[in-house]
C-alpha cells in the first residue's frame, strides 16, 4: 500500500495539472494507478471544474474518489451540450466504478421518423433499425417537447399508432393537430412536404420560422395577449436551443476516424477521434518529436496508428490532401486486404469533429512547449546567429507613424523567452519633426535607451531585435558602435521573415518550423503591437480634444477630463448634462454646447449627412475609447515611458 506522503505527491501532482488545464468546455476522465477510468465528468469550462475538486472541504464520495485517482485526461469539445453527449457515451462505454450512484445511465431521447407512406414522429429512447430516421439525442428534454408541440401546431401530422382506413376522422383531425390520412384528407406528396419542413426545424434549418415566430411573438405582446406572446417565446428559445447538430453523436452507422495533428518547432502531436456505431468512442493522443514535413509526419504516423490489433475504419477524415501517387493505400492494402478512404471533409459535421480534434492536439502541443520551456529554441537562436553567449535577455524594437506624425519607438524586453513587461518602455521621437524616416527614428531610440543604461552602468541585453530589414539594422549598428556597446545585433523583415546582420549581403533564412524563428516572431510582433498602440493614442486626441475645445470656455485641460471620464467623444454624446456640468464645473448651457460638439463630431467621422441623431446602441469602439482601453491595459502591466 501506499503511504500517506505518497499520496500527498498525487494529489501536489494533479493539483498542479488542473491549474494548467484547458479553459474550454469538455470531459474529463480520472484514472487509477492501473490507467483504468474510475470517473467520467463534463464541464463547461474544464479548468474551473477540476480545480473545484482541490479546493475547499469535501463530502465523503468525493474523497473517496480522489483518494484512488492517479491522472486525469481532458477531451475538448465545441459546446457544453457536446460534453454532455460525450459524457453520457463514455459512461456507458466504460462503465466507471464512482459514477453507479452518480449517473443514472439513461439514453437521452431522440426523434424517430417512422419509414412508412406516412410516417410519424414522436420522442423516443429506443433506437429500431428498420429504415427509420433519428435526429438527436437531446439531452434538454423539455425543450424537445416543446419542439415537437410545436411541429405538431404547425405541421399536422398522423397520431395513431397503426394506420388503418377509416369513414371519418378522428377529435385530432377537427382540432388541427393531425391532416388525417386514414381518410385520405392529405395526399403522400403533401404529406412527405410536412414531414420535410418538420425535419428542417429538427436539423437547425430555422431561420425564416424564427422570424416570422418572433414578429408573431412581437404583434401579440403589443396586442397584450401576453400568454399566447409567452407560449411564442417558449417556441422560440426551445427551437435555439435545439438548434446545435451534435459531433459527437450522429447516428451516421459507418465506422470512421479523424486526425488531426498540431505542430510547435519539433512537437507535434496527433489526436485521433473514433466514430463507432454512430457514437464518439473516444479521443487518442499520440506525442511525437519529429523534423519531417507535414505530409511525411502525417503518413508516418497512420503507418505506425494502424495495426493487426488496430485495422483502420473503412474511411478516414485528415485536413491535408495527400499526395497523388497513393503510395500510403497501396501499403495499407497490402497490410489489412483492404484500402481505407482518406478524404479531406466534405461536410459541415465532419468539419466540425475534425476541428475539435486540431483543438485538442494544439492545447496539448502548448502544455508540451510549456513543460519544455524556451531553453532549446534559444539554443538553436545561439547557434544559428553565433551568439557569443547564451540570449538570456533580449530587447525589441519597433517604430510606428501615421505620415509623419506622433512617431514612437517600442522597446520591450523577454526574459528566457517571456516578456518581461515591467521593463517595457516607449520613446516620443524628437528629432524628426514631422519629417518620415525610420532610419533616423529608430537611431533617436536606440541612442536614448543604450547611452542611458551605460550612463547608470545597468546591465545589457544578449541580443538587440529591430523589427526591419537591413536598414534598419545599420543605422542601429552605427549608433552601437558610436556608444561603444558590443552587443550582437539583429533585424526580422516582416515581408519574407528574412533575418538579417548588420553589414550582411544576404539574410539568413530558416525554416518556419523553427523554433529559434518562432522566439525572434513573438519578439517582432510583441514591440509591434506596443509601439502601434501608443502611436493610436496620441493620434486619439488629435481627433477628440480639438472638437471640444472649439466649444467657448472649454480649454485642453476641461476636454482632457472629459474624454478622460466618457472615454470617448461617443460617450460625452450620450452622458447626462448633469454628469458633464459636475465633471467640469460648468453651466447647462456650456454643457449642452459640449455635447453637440461631440455628437457633430461623431457625426462626421460617421459620414452621416443632415441632422445628427445620436443612436442608443454603441457601435465600433472609436479611437479615443481604444486610448482608454490601452492606457488602463498599460497601467496594469507597468507599461511606462522612457
Amino acid at each position: 500500500m501506499m503511504n500517506r506522503s505518497q499520496n500527498m505527491d498525487h494529489y501536489t501532482r494533479l493539483k498542479s495539472f488542473v491549474k494548467e488545464a484547458p479553459l474550454e468546455p469538455g470531459v474529463y476522465l480520472m484514472k487509477d494507478e492501473t490507467g483504468t477510468i474510475i470517473y467520467v465528468g463534463k464541464a463547461k469550462v474544464l479548468r474551473n471544474r477540476l480545480t473545484s475538486y482541490f479546493s475547499g472541504d469535501k463530502d465523503v464520495k468525493t474523497r473517496t474518489l480522489l483518494a484512488h485517482v492517479r491522472s486525469i485526461e481532458t477531451i475538448i469539445v465545441s459546446s457544453e451540450y457536446e460534453a454532455l453527449l460525450l459524457e453520457n457515451t463514455l459512461i456507458k462505454q466504460h462503465s466507471p466504478r464512482y459514477n453507479i450512484n452518480l449517473k443514472d445511465g439513461k439514453t437521452y431521447p431522440v426523434v424517430r421518423i417512422t419509414n412508412e407512406d406516412f410516417p410519424r414522429m414522436f420522442r423516443t429512447r429506443y433506437i429500431v433499425q428498420d429504415g427509420s430516421r433519428y435526429f438527436g439525442p437531446f439531452p434538454n428534454v423539455q425543450a424537445l417537447d416543446t419542439m415537437l408541440y410545436l411541429i405538431e401546431t404547425l405541421f399536422p401530422l398522423r397520431k395513431c399508432k397503426v394506420l388503418r382506413p377509416r369513414t371519418a376522422p378522428c377529435m385530432y383531425y377537427h382540432i388541427g393537430r393531425c391532416s388525417a390520412p386514414c381518410v385520405q384528407k392529405i395526399s403522400k406528396e403533401a404529406y412527405q412536404e410536412h414531414i420535410e419542413r418538420a425535419i428542417e426545424l429538427l436539423t437547425g434549418k430555422t431561420e425564416i420560422l424564427l422570424k416570422k415566430l418572433t414578429q408573431e411573438m412581437e404583434n401579440e405582446a403589443a396586442q397584450l395577449h401576453f400568454e399566447k406572446a409567452a407560449q411564442l417565446r417558449d417556441a422560440i428559445r426551445s427551437i435555439q436551443q435545439l438548434n446545435a447538430t451534435s459531433t459527437v453523436v450522429d447516428f451516421d452507422e459507418q465506422s470512421r476516424d479523424y486526425i488531426a495533428w498540431a505542430e510547435s518547432g519539433i512537437l507535434s502531436t496527433f489526436t485521433v477521434f473514433s466514430m463507432r456505431g454512430g457514437k464518439m468512442t473516444g479521443r487518442e493522443l499520440y506525442r511525437t518529436r519529429s523534423a519531417a514535413d507535414e505530409t511525411e509526419s502525417l503518413m508516418q504516423f497512420i503507418l505506425s496508428y494502424y495495426s493487426p490489433d488496430r485495422p483502420p475504419p473503412p474511411l478516414i477524415y485528415i485536413k491535408l490532401k495527400l499526395a497523388a501517387d497513393d503510395t500510403i493505400l497501396q501499403v495499407l492494402n497490402e497490410r489489412f486486404g483492404y484500402t481505407p478512404t482518406i478524404r479531406i471533409p466534405d461536410e459541415k459535421r465532419h468539419e466540425a469533429v475534425l476541428a475539435m480534434a486540431y483543438q485538442n492536439a494544439k492545447e496539448d502541443v502548448l502544455k508540451r512547449q510549456k513543460e519544455r520551456g524556451m531553453g532549446p529554441a534559444l539554443e538553436e537562436l545561439q547557434r544559428v546567429l553565433a551568439l557569443p553567449q547564451y540570449p538570456e535577455r533580449i530587447e525589441g524594437f519597433d517604430i510606428a507613424q501615421l505620415g509623419g506624425k506622433h512617431t514612437v519607438a517600442s522597446l520591450i524586453s523577454f526574459i528566457n523567452g517571456i516578456p518581461d513587461k515591467k521593463n517595457y518602455r516607449y520613446f516620443k521621437i524628437r528629432s524628426l519633426e514631422g519629417a518620415i524616416d525610420d532610419f533616423g527614428a529608430i537611431r533617436e531610440a536606440i541612442s536614448r535607451r543604450y547611452s542611458r543604461l551605460l550612463a547608470e552602468g545597468a546591465e545589457l541585453p544578449d541580443l538587440i531585435l529591430i523589427d526591419g530589414g537591413i536598414g534598419q539594422v545599420n543605422a542601429a549598428r552605427g549608433v552601437l558602435d558610436a556608444l561603444n556597446v558590443a552587443v550582437p545585433l539583429v533585424g526580422l523583415a516582416k515581408k519574407e521573415e528574412e533575418i538579417w546582420l548588420p553589414e550582411a549581403k544576404d539574410p539568413i533564412r530558416l525554416d518556419q518550423r523553427s523554433e529559434a524563428l518562432k522566439v525572434l516572431q513573438h519578439i517582432r510582433d510583441e514591440t509591434h503591437r506596443f509601439a502601434t498602440g501608443l502611436n493610436q493614442k496620441l493620434r486619439s486626441k488629435d481627433l477628440a480634444l480639438p472638437s471640444l475645445e472649439g466649444v467657448p470656455g472649454i480649454g485642453s485641460r476641461r476636454a482632457a477630463q472629459l474624454i478622460r471620464h466618457f472615454g470617448s467623444l461617443k460617450g460625452i454624446a450620450g452622458a447626462d448634462l448633469a454628469e458633464i456640468m459636475q465633471i467640469i464645473h460648468c453651466s447647462e448651457s456650456v454643457a449642452q454646447a459640449v455635447q453637440q460638439a461631440a455628437r457633430v463630431a461623431e457625426d462626421k467621422k460617421a459620414g452621416k449627412a443632415g441632422r445628427f441623431s445620436y443612436p442608443e446602441t454603441s457601435g465600433k469602439m472609436d479611437l479615443a475609447a481604444n486610448l482608454a482601453a490601452e492606457a488602463a491595459e498599460w497601467q496594469e502591466k507597468g507599461d511606462k515611458p522612457e
